[in-house]
């Protein structure tokens, strides 16, 4: 399984979500063979990958589950197959459960305005004590809770107005760093799936947004750990995909 980890990483490029559930899958799928007397992956044949699946099945998970699962199971029996641990490809045969396809709900535009404009932060506030918050973070600091809060506010906003103008996933999001934001020509250079590289074009709210926080807001809750990341979380860090 650990071979297999590396084999998803390094050689399919897959993203660190998908390495994770497609091993922690292989792990179960290992352990339910192991009780019923397998010893050896050459004995991961399609009734031990059925029932694994069937089992998965009463347990009420979802088809979308399921469905990762099957492929998870196809990924591995096709690497051992490789690694000459099985002959031939038993999983090649299992079927992929059916998955219902439903368009997802979608915020129509006068919602999407009012989410965008309801906690909407101004660049221009200063700190209690008069102090202009400025790019260097001098004059003030996030030990003011005002200043903090006013931060987060910027942050979240930049973050809201990005998402919607971009499209891009919330980890794409979460890996920006200072260099991927082209400001001459409105771009920001993602890192997608597969470590694929593509530039998404974004609109001028999504701009003057993330020029507020990089301006105002990102200077105080930068620490020396921070890095080059764009979004920072409340301790400076690299902000957290479930933060966002």
């Amino acid at each position: 399984v650990e071979a297999f980890e590396r084999h998803l990483a390094a050689e399919r490029g897959l993203a660190p979500n998908t390495v994770r559930a497609y091993c922690n899958d292989v792990h179960d799928l290992v352990e339910h063979a192991g009780r019923m007397g397998v010893t050896e992956p050459a004995g991961i044949d399609l009734g031990v990958l059925r029932s694994w699946l069937a089992r998965t099945a009463t347990r009420g998970r979802a088809p979308t589950t399921l469905a990762r699962r099957a492929a998870a199971a196809r990924a591995f029996t096709r690497f051992a197959a490789r690694a000459e641990l099985t002959s031939p490809d038993l999983g090649s045969a299992l079927a992929t459960p059916k998955v219902p396809r439903r368009l997802p709900a979608v915020l129509r535009q006068d919602q999407a305005a009012r989410l965008l404009d309801g906690g909407r932060a101004d660049p221009a506030h200063r700190s209690p004590s008069g102090a202009p918050i400025d790019r260097d973070g001098k004059g003030s600091s996030v030990a003011d809770p005002d200043v903090g809060q006013l931060a987060i506010e910027l942050r979240d906003q930049a973050i809201l107005e990005l998402l919607y103008a971009t499209g891009i996933r919330v980890g794409e999001l979460c890996g920006l760093d200072l260099a991927d934001i082209d400001h001459e020509r409105s771009l920001v250079r993602v890192f997608g799936k597969g470590s694929r590289e593509r530039a998404v074009p974004m609109g001028r709210p999504a701009v003057t947004a993330l020029g507020g926080w990089l301006d105002h807001g990102r200077p105080q809750l930068r620490r020396p750990d921070s890095g080059t990341a764009v979004f920072l979380g409340i301790k400076g860090r690299r902000i957290d995909p479930r933060i966002v």
